[in-house]
């Protein structure tokens, strides 16, 4: 080998031998950190430490290039190679379920503010970008963007994905901290998607002889209509994701009076709707396997159903099979032991948040 070439051979060993020195020290500092939304409870001064700094530099790697992040991906762990970031049209890319996009760019938010350094401020800007690019033109937001086919394109209201968008896009809009860096043009754009979203959660809310109620987990983005997502998540009335809604609803300053009305309905069906009498148990079988069962218990507290039958507002159970029943035990033992088919989503609702947004709101 000539002279050049062993200057370019010693050379690229020093650049190996530093990135591998960087990436080992950045695996140091966040080993004791898993990345999820718990990491923003955590004050000011935890921001401006190294470790989050190292979790924030690590962050930044994992995000695509239309500017959005995968889910289902630790990404506190600084990536070793290209092979560790989810490709782009993979199962997980450019998502917005699952925490996926909404935290990392609250946690980039929250870093930028704090130490005032440009490249997380540059970073979470792409990422509000890719939020504002991903609405429709109705104000719905899909599960994945660029859009897939299939039901990843509805409009996604299912684990709260379409909602946590939202929640960002209103407090970028409010402009208060951490999201007081963000210019005034991008201010402007978020508070008009989130008018426009607004205006899409009350179109989709669904009637019932006139009556207001609640929301499916996915709409179709063009009749507004509630749709299938997988085999077992059939078009229906939704005792979780509705919950959901209700509350991003109440925290609307001034609401209008379709807000309002969009209020009173959904917490009326939530209030009509309980479950009382059911107690939701864990057994173990003879056989060892653990599984979920509805028991009669008078003073069990309410429950809600995950689906609740369209016209006449029934529970509503649906496996792989994709075919409606009506008993909770006749669901195979694999979707009750790893799907939640109830909860008591609704009881802070109807206790707490109601009453103290009806005092705020509503005059008698």
């Amino acid at each position: 080998m000539n002279q050049l070439g062993n200057r370019m051979v010693a050379r690229s060993l020093v650049h190996l031998t530093i990135f591998s020195a960087t990436l080992c020290a950045a695996q140091s500092v966040v080993a004791q950190v898993q990345f999820s939304k718990d990491l923003l409870k955590k004050n000011d001064d935890w921001f401006r430490s190294e470790e989050a700094m190292a979790v924030a530099d690590s962050v930044i790697q994992y995000q695509s290039l239309q500017g959005g992040w995968p889910k289902n991906t630790d990404l506190s762990k600084p990536p070793r190679g290209p092979d560790d970031i989810p490709p782009l049209g993979g199962g997980s890319a450019n998502s917005l379920d699952n925490d996926a996009t909404t935290v990392p760019m609250q946690f980039l938010a929250r870093v930028a503010h704090t130490t005032g350094e440009s490249k997380y401020r540059d970073t979470f800007l792409r990422g509000l970008d890719y939020l504002l690019a991903a609405q429709y033109p109705g104000g719905g937001w899909p599960q994945f963007w660029p859009l897939r086919k299939g039901y990843y394109s509805h409009i996604t209201y299912n684990d709260g994905a379409m909602i946590r968008v939202m929640e960002v896009i209103r407090d970028v809009a409010d402009g208060e901290a951490p999201y007081d860096f963000v210019d005034a043009p991008r201010r402007q754009k978020a508070a008009d998607a989130l008018s426009r979203g607004i205006d899409c959660i009350l179109k989709t809310q669904v009637r019932q002889n006139g009556k207001l109620t609640a929301w499916c987990a996915q709409h179709d983005v063009q009749t507004l209509e509630p749709t299938w997502a997988r085999a077992y998540e059939p078009p229906s009335l939704s005792g979780g994701e509705s919950v959901g809604i209700v509350r991003f609803l109440m925290k609307i300053d001034d609401p209008s009076s379709e807000v309002v009305a969009a209020i009173e309905g959904a917490v009326e069906w939530l209030r009509s709707e309980q479950m009382k009498g059911w107690r939701l148990e864990e057994v173990k079988n003879d056989d060892g396997r653990r599984e979920r069962k509805l028991v009669r218990d008078p003073n069990a507290p309410a429950l809600w159903a995950r689906f609740y039958e369209l016209e006449t507002n029934r529970p509503l159970y649906v496996d792989r099979d994709s075919v409606f029943r009506y008993d909770y035990n006749e669901i195979s033992y694999e979707r009750r032991s790893g799907y939640s088919y109830h909860g008591t989503w609704g009881t802070s609702v109807l206790e707490k948040d109601y009453p103290r947004w009806r005092e705020k709101n509503v005059k008698n």
